[in-house]
Formats: C-alpha cells, structure tokens, sequence
C-alpha cells in the first residue's frame, strides 16, 4: 500500500519482493503437515510389508499386495512402485524411484533394505523392517517436538514483522512529511540501504524456524543397465 501511495521505485520493488520471500522464508504450514504424515505412512507400510512377508510372501509380491491398503499419504507413491514391479521393472530400478519420490532419509533406509533383500540377502529382513518402522515413529515424535519449539519462534517472526511493517505503512500514509526526504535520488539509495539491513535480520530469524533438510544417501538415478526396463 504504501508503495502504491509514495510511487517509490524501492519501495514498489521491496512490497513486491516481500509478498513473494516471506511465506517462503517462514515455511509453509501444509507442507510440514505433508512431510510428517509422509512418515507415518511410510511407518506403518513397513509394518505392512513385514507383516505379509511374515507369511511367506516374496518381497515384490509383498509389495503389490499392499499397494491398495498403503496409507494415504504415501499410496501413490507405493502403487507406482508396484506397478513398475508388476510391469518387469528390475526391484533396484523400481525401488530407488521410489526413494526419490518419497525424498526422506528413513525412506532411504527402508529402500536400503528392501535392495539387499531382493538381491539374495533377506535373512532377518521381518525384524529389520520392523525396527525401521520403531525408528521411523521415533523420528516422527523427534520431529513433532522441535516443530513445537520452532512453531513459537514462527511467532515471534510473524509478530516482529507485522509491527514494524504496520509501523512504516502508518508512518508513510499518516505522515508522508517525516518520509519526504525518501522522495529524493540519494533517499531511494538510503531507503534501499536500510531496507537491506532489515531485510537481512528478517531472513536470519525466518531461518531459525525453517527445518533443515536431513542428508539422503540414495540421491542418484539407479544405472540402466542391458535388460533393465
């Protein structure tokens, strides 16, 4: 608003800046939700797989078995893998797509596993599968804590920020005066100095709320080989 009051070169340049980085830099709420209840799922479809395979099934028909009764939040991915299995894709192929597509390290570790199973080591593999599921909700748990953590932080962000916005928008349009001097070729350049340094404190304490990224191990594209569909 202000930048449309003033017709400020800088100031039409950092509202517009501002409504595309800020709801970057304070996270979106619904993709939090999204990757918590990807792991979930991906829990309780290990407990699946291990459940079935218990019953003497093998690993691609254990797969394909469960693939309509996968949770919600990961059926798409897990009825992709099946009908890759389903139509001859090699088990390493098809399972590192699915890694990918899951893109979180405890589904890296599940897909790990399940690679060495298909490829002749599966000794032991119920067991494994359950104690990764364990290890998955434990990570949920770990996960849900620190959000609380950061959820006040996003707060305070949230509050700092809509006061001094609203401080600088009630100053500009109830007090144009006090910014005259903005108006000005060296204002611009002043305006535009400051508002780097506020954007600079912001962007630091938006990233105190932001999760960082865990480290993957199964990042590359599986090698296509002769046969390999």
């Amino acid at each position: 608003m202000a930048a449309v009051v003033t017709g400020w070169p800088v100031g039409i340049a950092l509202a517009a800046a501002g409504g595309f980085w800020v709801p970057s830099l304070l996270g979106s709420r619904s993709a939090r939700g999204r990757r918590q209840a990807r792991l979930e799922g991906l829990a309780s479809w290990t407990e699946q797989l291990r459940d079935v395979m218990a019953a003497a099934a093998g690993l691609e028909q254990a797969v394909i078995a469960t693939a309509a009764f996968a949770p919600v939040a990961l059926r798409d991915e897990v009825t992709a893998l099946a009908t890759a299995l389903e139509s001859g894709t090699a088990p390493r192929t098809a399972l590192r797509r699915f890694a990918e597509a899951v893109d979180d390290p405890a589904g890296d570790l599940v897909v790990a596993a399940l690679i060495l199973a298909s490829e002749g080591s599966p000794r032991h593999l119920a067991d494994l599968l359950g104690r990764l599921a364990a290890a998955s909700r434990d990570t949920v748990t770990m996960r849900l804590r620190v959000e609380t953590g950061r959820a006040r932080t996003r707060s305070s962000v949230r509050l700092v920020t809509s006061i001094t916005v609203a401080f600088s928008v009630g100053i500009v349009v109830f007090n144009p005066t006090y910014v005259e001097v903005y108006s000005s070729a060296i204002g611009q350049v002043v305006l535009a100095v400051v508002a780097a340094f506020f954007g600079g404190a912001y962007w630091w304490l938006a990233r105190s709320t932001i999760e960082s990224d865990e480290g993957r191990f199964l990042t590359t594209t599986a090698p296509t080989t002769a046969g390999v569909r």
